[in-house]
């Protein structure tokens, strides 16, 4: 544990529950240390990373506890929000043209393609099913094996795991009615893509505390030794964030660049070595793989090893290898490198809701928009309403 204020530095080391995490007394000392920290000649720009972060900042209204010179930037850790709307389109030709059930996780039913959303072609009678876990859809292929399951495979190196597993359990079991349509993506590569985009500057990261628990905090160390970036990783609670915020701010004030780890209590350094050792037997780095907002980057990406050709729906189908932009007045890649806030956007709050998202950053619970959108900007709207009533 780095230093911190005394009181909450002995406090946090022995705390068990999540109300402890929720303290108003130790909230409270924690933005005051926080403001006594912050130089006020100085504009701070911290972005986190994470999407459950970026979820939590706006449940907590973290950022009404901020000086006004402190700037949360939101990143790209949402896995459905970076995900190109093409992707969507060529995991829906697999129902389409090879007659296939796909199954997926509840948000990818709700991020549009170019003909609507999986849960609108679902509608129109596309056999296209939600599951909460991989081995779920592996199950369906059991049940039916007369049909081929998909699995459209979403997620950081947090979901690919679970993924890896069950493509070794499909080879156990010798299931080859099952395949897997990869869109694992890892998080360093985006991190670093972030550093080098000449419009973008950050003084720290808040590191990921969802993808670290299975990386660890080694692989951030490039971005302290040679972007001299602050990075602490970061727990999802109030006071996880304000801590970690108070630990970058004495990293600064120090002339320090630092990987930290504030989420100790669940992240080790090395990361978690089963969950690694399975990734590397099963996936292998793409040479290069398109994210929304950010382009194609170089080895950004995972996809099967060639032993589970026979369970890669990329190797066994024809794919069509759509490429589709967003609409032009959606302006989903500016606000997930943090160039604007959500509520910039021409779109957000009229023809981009959460009832009807225009964009992927408005479906997950974890993107920036879908976050404004349920915590400040309903919240803004009924402080108006009661005004004028």
């Amino acid at each position: 544990m780095s230093a911190v204020s005394p009181v909450v530095a002995s406090l946090v080391n022995v705390m068990k529950y999540v109300d402890e995490f929720r303290n108003p007394q130790l909230i409270r000392q924690a933005s005051d240390e926080i403001r006594r920290l912050a130089d006020p000649a100085r504009h701070y720009r911290i972005m986190e990373v994470c999407g459950g972060h970026t979820h939590a900042i706006y449940r907590f209204a973290l950022a009404d506890l901020l000086p006004q010179n402190l700037e949360l930037v939101h990143g790209p850790g949402c896995p459905v929000c970076v995900l190109p709307m093409g992707r969507i389109d060529e995991g829906l030709s697999l129902v389409e043209e090879h007659h296939a059930i796909v199954t997926t996780f509840g948000d990818v039913m709700r991020v549009p393609g170019r003909h609507g959303s999986p849960l609108e072609r679902k509608a129109r009678g596309a056999d296209i099913r939600m599951v909460y876990s991989p081995l779920d859809a592996l199950k369906v292929a059991r049940q039916e094996p007369d049909r081929h399951v998909v699995f459209f495979a979403i997620g950081f190196e947090t979901t690919a795991p679970s993924t890896a597993l069950t493509l070794r359990r499909a080879r156990e079991l010798g299931v080859t009615n099952f395949s897997v349509f990869s869109n694992h993506v890892t998080i360093v590569p985006a991190i670093r893509a972030i550093l080098d985009s000449p419009d973008m500057r950050l003084d720290a990261f808040i590191g990921p505390g969802h993808v670290s628990t299975v990386i660890g905090g080694r692989p951030y160390a490039f971005i302290a030794r040679d972007y001299r970036k602050p990075v602490v990783i970061s727990g999802f609670e109030p006071l996880d964030l304000l801590q970690s915020i108070v630990m970058i701010l004495r990293q600064l004030r120090d002339g320090r660049s630092e990987v930290e780890n504030q989420y100790n209590r669940v992240v080790p350094w090395d990361g978690n070595l089963p969950a690694l050792r399975v990734l590397a037997d099963v996936f292998e780095l793409r040479p290069y793989f398109e994210w929304r907002g950010l382009g194609f980057i170089s080895q950004s990406a995972l996809k099967l090893r060639a032993e589970y050709a026979r369970w890669d729906a990329e190797a066994r189908f024809a794919m069509p290898g759509v490429r589709v932009t967003d609409p032009k007045a959606a302006q989903c890649g500016e606000v997930l490198k943090g160039v604007l806030k959500p509520h910039e956007c021409k779109l957000f709050g009229t023809e981009c809701t959460p009832e009807r998202p225009v964009g992927a950053l408005m479906v997950s619970s974890e993107g920036a928009c879908a976050a404004y959108f349920s915590y400040v900007h309903r919240r803004g709207q009924s402080l108006a309403q009661q005004t004028t009533s």
